[in-house]
C-alpha cells in the first residue's frame, strides 16, 4: 500500500527573544503564539476528515512541539525522521543583521547559488524527496504528515515545480505552520495544495531563524 497524499507541515513561532538564527541549535522551542499556531495546523488537519496513517518530524524542538498537537489530535505516534531537519548554515548562532555588518562573513556570501554559506540546495531537495518517498511508499494507507521547516519545504516546493532551487529567501512561500499538499501522480509527486491555518496569528510574529 501507498499514502494518497502527503502533508508537508511547517513548525510555529519560535520564543527567539535576541533574533539569533537558531539552525541545528538546539533549546529553541515554540513561543506561547507558536503552540497556538502548531494547534492551528492541526485542526486544519483534523477538519479535512481525511484518514492518516503516519506522522513524522524533524528532530530539531520547534518540529517535535509542533508535531505534538496533530499527534494529539489524530491520535498518532510521532516518529523523529532525520532527513526533513532544517540544513547546516554558516550564520547559525548569529543576529543575521549584526553579522552581515563584519567583512570576516562576507566570503560565506560568494555563492548564493549554492549557496556557499550552507548546506547545497540540491543537497537538501534530494534529502527530503528520499524521505517523502520512503514515508509514501510504507504507509499502510491514507496520507502522511510531515512536520518540518521552511527551507526543506521550499526546495520542495520549487523541485516539484521545476524552478531554479536557487532563490531569494525574502520571498519564500512557506508561512509558520502552513500545509504543503503533495500527491503521486504517475511516476513523480506534484503540489495539490497550500494552506495557511495560523494567518490569523501571523501579525506580529517573528520568524528569523533560519536563510
Amino acid at each position: 500500500m501507498v499514502a494518497s497524499q502527503i502533508h508537508l507541515v511547517r513548525h510555529g513561532e519560535v520564543l527567539n527573544p535576541h533574533d539569533v538564527l537558531y539552525g541545528r541549535i538546539p533549546g529553541y522551542g515554540l513561543s506561547e503564539r507558536g503552540r497556538l499556531m502548531a494547534a492551528a495546523a492541526a485542526a486544519d488537519l483534523v477538519a479535512r476528515e481525511r484518514p492518516v496513517s503516519s506522522l513524522y518530524a524533524s528532530p530539531l524542538q520547534r518540529a517535535q512541539e509542533s508535531a505534538q498537537p496533530i499527534s494529539e489530535a489524530l491520535g498518532l505516534p510521532i516518529v523523529t525522521e532525520d532527513r526533513i531537519i532544517e540544513p547546516t548554515n554558516w550564520f547559525e548562532g548569529t543576529n543575521m543583521k549584526k553579522a552581515l555588518a563584519l567583512p570576516k562573513n562576507w566570503w560565506a556570501l560568494r555563492n548564493p547559488r549554492v549557496p556557499s554559506w550552507g548546506e547545497p540546495y540540491t543537497q537538501v531537495f534530494e534529502r527530503m524527496m528520499t524521505a517523502i518517498q520512503d514515508a509514501w511508499a510504507t504507509a499502510d494507507s491514507g496520507d502522511v504528515v510531515l512536520v518540518s521547516h521552511q527551507l526543506p519545504i521550499v526546495m520542495v516546493q520549487r523541485g516539484l515545480a521545476g524552478e531554479h532551487l536557487y532563490h531569494d529567501p525574502r520571498k519564500r512561500r512557506c508561512e509558520l505552520s502552513s500545509i504543503t499538499t503533495l500527491e503521486r501522480r504517475g511516476d513523480r509527486f506534484v503540489e495539490v495544495g497550500y494552506a495557511t491555518p495560523a494567518q490569523a496569528l501571523s501579525a506580529g510574529a517573528k520568524d528569523v531563524g533560519a536563510v
